[in-house]
């Protein structure tokens, strides 16, 4: 009998089979970070010419402060749910709910945006499609289901599945690099300062920006029930998967901006298929499998973590039990069917046109509530280092103000909305924990 059992919560299947290693932290990091962000970002940063690097840095710089305090966080518990264990062992119950709350929230609520993405790019080989929003509704719901399909099967399938479609989804990025070097020009690239604003306005304006691009390097120490050795795993994984998308993003962007002229590269609504183009016939419909491959790496990481958040939370008798439930792959699958079941409602809206407003203002509190649980485990390593690890609390100071820049960075509108979804979450915390 586990002491789960002796708890009164589902005993742990084979406790000591753990499927996930570096390799599968490291996809969880990379393979929600990269989504399908990058293939446009080339094309948002052009007005701001070669200054835009400077908001890539800072927020690279930054993703990485965070991924130091994650790290560090990672290292002292072997407690599933990432920043959720990290608050509520600083904070308490309430505050690492609440956490746990929002966080669950923005990665059901972002799947959908990920599910039509890939059925937008799948529109590049099957043009009838774009006209045909019932077929679109039926292709991202059949995307969406199979995946949970592969996270229901084992924790395992899911990190194999994760690790292909991450190095798959690399190799066109990698590709554009080399392209770069290899048929780039200098003379292609931007002006310094196109857009005439002052340095600090166009770096805050280029950081916005680019931050959305490392939302989603929390995913790799959210499981660490199901890590090997996860103190010693999940620091390294995160670190790792920070600084190759770091590396990834400021070099295929910098190859883009070689291979596409200035002009062109602003007007262009697919950068690096223009970009690929260089490559021959081959180029174009290779990023746009490349697209496919990251968004629906993206929706695998994302359904992955939608289920792993609320057995954390059910482990600690704070959500109703069956959360908690696993089978013999570790996988809980009341949590991800639950979870998807919600995406699949939000799908179905994005298809009523009368709810389009309300489920882009949903989007909007996804990306605000997937930036509050950085700020509060920087938080929470602060309070843990500020009298014993001087140098580690002022990363953590860094970590936040630069979450509280990124959060300032979402509207008065959208933080407001972030406040009511908070607060149905305290209404939610005292309905569903568990008695006794």
């Amino acid at each position: 009998m586990t002491a789960e059992t002796e708890a009164g919560l589902p005993p742990v299947p084979n406790p000591a089979m753990k499927p996930l290693g570096f390799w599968g932290c490291w996809s969880l990091t990379v393979g929600v970070m990269i989504g399908s962000g990058i293939f446009l970002l080339p094309t948002v940063l052009a007005p701001y010419g070669l200054m835009s690097f400077g908001g890539w840095l800072l927020t690279g710089g930054s993703s990485i402060l965070l991924a130091l305090v994650l790290a560090r966080l990672a290292g002292r518990t072997t407690r599933t749910g990432g920043p959720y264990a990290y608050a509520h062992d600083a904070f308490g119950d309430l505050p690492g709910f609440l956490i746990a709350w929002g966080y669950w929230a923005s990665v059901w609520i972002a799947t959908p945006t990920v599910a039509l993405a890939f059925v937008g790019y799948l529109g590049v080989f099957f043009p009838a499609l774009n006209d045909n929003p019932m077929t679109q509704l039926a292709i991202a719901l059949a995307l969406l289901w199979g995946l949970t399909l592969v996270s229901i099967r084992g924790v395992r399938e899911a990190g194999f599945v994760q690790l292909l479609m991450t190095f798959l989804k690399l190799i066109p990025l990698i590709l554009i690099i080399f392209a770069g070097l290899a048929f780039g020009s200098a003379e292609n690239l931007p002006a310094f300062n196109p857009s005439e604003g002052s340095f600090i306005s166009v770096l805050a304006t280029t950081a916005l920006l680019t931050m959305w691009a490392f939302a989603g390097m929390e995913a790799g120490v959210i499981p660490a029930g199901e890590v090997e050795n996860p103190q010693k795993t999940m620091p390294r994984a995160i670190i790792t998967g920070v600084i190759t998308v770091t590396i990834v993003y400021i070099a295929s962007t910098a190859a883009v901006m070689m291979l596409v002229p200035a002009d062109q590269l602003a007007a262009s609504t697919s950068p690096f298929s223009q970009a690929a183009r260089v490559l021959g016939t081959w180029g174009p419909p290779l990023v746009a499998i490349g697209a496919l491959i990251s968004t629906a790496g993206s929706l695998n990481g994302n359904i992955f973590t939608s289920g792993q958040m609320p057995l954390a939370v059910a482990l600690d008798r704070l959500a109703p039990k069956f959360l908690a439930i696993r089978n013999k792959g570790h996988a809980p699958y009341w949590s991800l069917i639950l979870a998807s079941s919600f995406s699949s409602v939000l799908l179905l809206a994005n298809f009523s046109r009368g709810l389009v407003g309300a489920f882009t203002f949903l989007l909007m509190m996804s990306t605000l509530t997937t930036l509050i649980p950085m700020l509060v485990s920087a938080m929470a390593e602060f309070k843990h280092s500020w009298r014993s690890a001087r140098g580690w609390a002022a990363i953590a100071v860094l970590g936040a103000l630069y979450s509280i820049f990124a959060i300032l960075g979402s509207g008065l509108v959208v933080l407001a909305w972030g406040a009511v979804l908070l607060a149905v979450g305290v209404v939610v915390f005292y309905v569903g924990r568990q008695r006794g």
